[in-house]
């Protein structure tokens, strides 16, 4: 009996030793395959994705990428678990798309990023107030709303066709893209307008920037954060209908995102990104940081992790705050 006792005690140790070795085997093949982040294309969530991928690759010592594509490849694939994370889940411009990834149940809400965000159509203030130091008149100074741009086609004039006015809009590929084309309509501003989608961020930037340095009238897409509202004077057109289809989505809970498998993956990860809580002013000064340092996202990543310890050691332990530390200084 003594002996098969023993026998016993030897079979059940082995066996807690095996499974053991199974669960670190498990934990490492976690940790060797990636956490994909969703790229939509905007400078914000580049900065956010770089920010939340260092804490992730030097604290927790998970490897990171980023999967760039258009708004509803990378919904879809966040519910396939293609894409792990989306750190800025525009919740009012995506709506129809947003519920069915959380109804699904395949991916789920971990934080809000940050709810004090703008979005809308915008003109250079010195088209309402004028600018003395420039020696800007002011070209229409009892532009407020939305549908007042009926009135003032013809200084928002575009070059390719002077018949009518030109509104810059989003880029082809977002959501609000669309939302904006079918709201000019709905105003009535396409018999006065044309709707002109640039093919990227950048391109919109640049054409506000062009604008406002020549001290020409601008109207068109844009939004906070993003570098060009911090360094630029800009006034947004305001919506009469507190329910209009513009108010409905100017501002709104930008959220954190993961597909539900990433709880079981990286529990230690998904735990940090419920505490993952920033401002709109935070994303907007590191752009400012990328705009006048020629810098990149993930240099103002750095930058700000060097800055604001303060703030983001909140949202780790105090042993991985040390290993994020360590690496960036």
């Amino acid at each position: 009996m003594k002996v098969l006792r023993k026998f016993l005690i030897g079979v059940l140790m082995m066996t807690a030793l095996f499974l053991v070795a199974c669960g670190e085997e498990e934990s490492i093949a976690n940790k060797t395959k990636p956490i994909v982040f969703a790229d939509e294309g905007w400078d914000s969530i580049r900065f956010h994705n770089e920010v939340a991928g260092i804490i992730i690759e030097e604290g927790f010592g998970y490897e990171t990428e980023q999967t760039t594509g258009s708004d509803v490849a990378l919904w879809k694939g966040l519910e396939q678990g293609d894409i792990d994370v989306h750190m800025e889940g525009w919740t009012e411009n995506l709506k129809e798309i947003y519920t069915q990834a959380i109804d699904s149940g395949n991916v789920v809400e971990l934080s809000v990023n940050f709810d004090d965000n703008y979005q809308g159509l915008y003109v250079p203030t010195y088209v309402i107030e004028g600018d003395a130091e420039r020696g800007i008149e002011p070209v229409a100074p009892d532009l407020k709303y939305i549908t007042d741009l009926a009135n003032y086609a013809d200084v928002f004039v575009d070059p390719d066709d002077t018949s009518k006015g030109r509104i810059v809009g989003a880029t082809p590929g977002w959501a609000i893209n669309e939302i904006f084309e079918e709201a000019i309509i709905e105003y009535g501003l396409d018999e006065f307008y044309n709707y002109m989608s640039p093919g990227s961020e950048s391109a919109i930037n640049a054409s506000l920037v062009s604008a406002y340095d020549a001290g020409d009238p601008w109207l068109g897409y844009n939004y906070e954060p993003n570098w060009i509202m911090g360094i630029y004077d800009m006034t947004p057109l305001l919506e009469k209908d507190p329910e209009g289809v513009i108010a409905e989505v100017a501002s709104q809970d930008i959220t954190i995102v993961a597909n539900v498998d990433l709880q079981d993956e990286a529990p230690e990860v998904v735990e940090f990104l419920k505490k993952y809580e920033t401002t709109s002013q935070i994303a907007s000064d590191a752009l400012t940081y990328i705009q006048e340092e020629n810098a990149d996202a993930y240099e103002a990543a750095v930058n700000f992790l060097q800055e604001n310890e303060d703030l983001w050691t909140e949202w780790v332990s105090d042993d991985i705050a040390e290993k994020v530390k360590a690496s960036i200084q």
